[in-house]
């Protein structure tokens, strides 16, 4: 069993519902990705924690087992911040995956640059992230893109074609950007195959990034409230996620709380 006050210290993550959740903020989370490329190893990945997320992999023993051993789990999302205060967590700083995208690529390209690959979205996306990269970080080389089948699951043939489409390209890094909970699973189940130093999973951040689709005004994101905008543009495909998981988040922390709560009081007795 791990000892929760050892782990905290020397990984700088904090325990949450099962998951490591990192509390080093962006700085810390992008030095430490750039340990992972620097170390010539592979196989390392981040992944984002927000109430959504965690509530689906209650459900979903795959994408549990993804987000518990992802090397680097990304507070992405103002739920994380309200549960770590209810719970006496040193998570301070929300890490939105679109902070952690620009704050690596300026990092590496004042560093030397690097080798991105893009797998996930629709050619048209991909175009749109290749052109704007090459404007904003010319240091860095955009070495492969690949739109995937639109489907649940890849045959084998397809996996392995992927795999060495990418292998074969030698990334420094790999974005994949095929939506929660598949492209966790997907990387989780080729962490091995996958001869790339470090690879994150961003989801929406493709669009954002293309300027596809537009993320909230700043002042939505500084109160904590980027999702609403979202939501009212997009209720169908974002119901579940505002509607029925924040509100089991909640009652988690109300549970959690409470809990910790009677142990004190028994301690007193």
């Amino acid at each position: 069993m791990k000892n929760s006050d050892s782990i905290t210290t020397a990984l700088n993550v904090s325990p949450l519902f099962g998951y490591w959740v990192s509390h080093q903020g962006a700085q810390g989370d992008i030095a430490k990705t750039r340990e992972f490329i620097a170390s010539g190893g592979h196989g390392h990945y981040m992944a984002c924690a927000n109430p959504h997320s965690l509530v689906v992999a209650s459900r979903d023993q795959q994408f549990c087992k993804a987000l518990k051993c992802a090397d680097l789990l990304i507070p992405d999302g103002a739920g994380i911040l309200v549960a770590a205060r209810a719970l006496n967590l040193p998570i301070k700083e929300r890490v939105a995956g679109f902070e952690f995208f620009q704050g690596l690529s300026v990092e590496l390209a004042k560093n030397g640059g690097g080798r991105y690959f893009f797998i996930g979205s629709s050619e048209h996306v991909l175009g749109l992230i290749t052109q704007n990269l090459n404007l904003e970080f010319p240091e860095i080389t955009v070495c492969g893109t690949l739109s995937p089948p639109y489907k649940p699951e890849f045959s084998a043939e397809e996996n392995a074609a992927m795999v060495a489409a990418i292998n074969a390209a030698q990334p420094d890094v790999l974005w994949v950007g095929m939506t929660a909970p598949k492209q966790e699973k997907w990387i989780y189940e080729n962490r091995g195959k996958l001869e790339v130093p470090f690879t994150g999973a961003i989801g929406a951040v493709f669009d954002f990034y293309a300027g596809t689709r537009q993320r909230s005004s700043g002042f939505w994101q500084r109160i904590g409230l980027e999702w609403l905008p979202r939501f009212f543009r997009e209720p169908r495909r974002l119901w579940e996620r505002n509607m029925k998981s924040t509100p089991i988040f909640l009652y988690w922390i109300a549970k959690e709380k409470i809990k910790r709560l009677l142990n004190i009081s028994t301690d007193k007795v």
